[in-house]
């Protein structure tokens, strides 16, 4: 069994920046390792589902949420610019150490001085992008959407669009403690991954983040009209339903100094 856990192991160095997370939702396609292996920065290679109907396999997730009140440390949020528009394609990772992070294909973001400095500070593939989104509620239901067009740097004009309407609570992490139930292992597996693998410099690093357990909402997908995840290199993949799909209303993460990932053997 995959060594998940449902909350977060505490930072080992006081926090560089905090944010919150809002309105998020899930989609995930699974796919063959050797389709998310060549993304991978040295030191990390895919996670793989170990159980279930997805034994074998490993996710590739299409992420449209808002982030609010990002800020240094546990300070203040940066006014303006800590609030932003945000849409990720991004792969599920674990190293040497043990470690289960994700890999970011592209983050595409609202604010450019955002972009600017995650690029250069963390060799992470931001793009400026012209994002929107919006929120309303039919027939009882809580109905969201997101659209993405990129600009800066290339493929410019790549756009997606998602709607997805809520449903009720799906698994509710905070209170979870069996984590046997395949349900729930899933739901941690998809979602409680506690930093990131990325490339600067040639040094592969590892930055950890912590926050709550999710509460996970289920989801259906009303529209979904995404070149992102194409223009990643997963063309196709949109062309079908997601394998699993959930929102979640949030919630406030911190991230810890950048740790050296090491080469060597994976253990599981």
């Amino acid at each position: 069994m995959n060594d998940v856990e449902i909350s977060a192991p505490a930072l080992p160095s006081r926090p560089i920046m905090s944010q919150f997370w809002r309105d998020l939702a899930f989609l995930h396609w699974f796919v063959e390792p050797a389709a998310a292996a060549p993304f991978m920065p040295p030191g990390a290679v895919p996670d793989v589902l170990l159980q279930g109907r997805f034994r074998g396999l490993t996710p590739v997730a299409l992420v449209p949420f808002r982030m609010v009140g990002a800020g240094l440390g546990r300070g203040p949020a940066v006014p303006y610019f800590g609030t932003f528009w945000e849409t990720n394609v991004r792969l599920y990772s674990h190293d040497a150490a043990g470690r289960h992070g994700v890999v970011f294909c592209s983050l595409d973001a609202s604010r450019l001085a955002v972009v600017l400095g995650a690029r250069g500070a963390f060799g992470l593939p931001y793009r400026f992008s012209a994002m929107r989104g919006y929120e309303r509620h039919q027939h009882g239901a809580r109905e969201l959407g997101w659209t993405t067009r990129t600009r800066w740097p290339g493929p410019r004009d790549v756009s997606s669009r998602v709607v997805v309407r809520v449903g009720p609570v799906l698994q509710d992490l905070r209170s979870s403690s069996d984590i046997d139930s395949e349900d729930v292992h899933l739901a941690a597996f998809l979602t409680a991954r506690w930093g990131l693998h990325t490339a600067v410099l040639g040094k592969s690093l590892f930055i950890p983040n912590e926050h709550p357990p999710w509460t996970l909402r289920s989801a259906e997908v009303l529209l979904l009209d995404d070149q992102l995840l194409a223009a990643a290199g997963f063309a196709g993949l949109a062309e079908r339903p997601p394998d699993h799909v959930c929102f979640a209303e949030g919630v406030r993460t911190t991230f810890g100094l950048p740790q050296r990932v090491a080469l060597g053997r994976h253990r599981r």
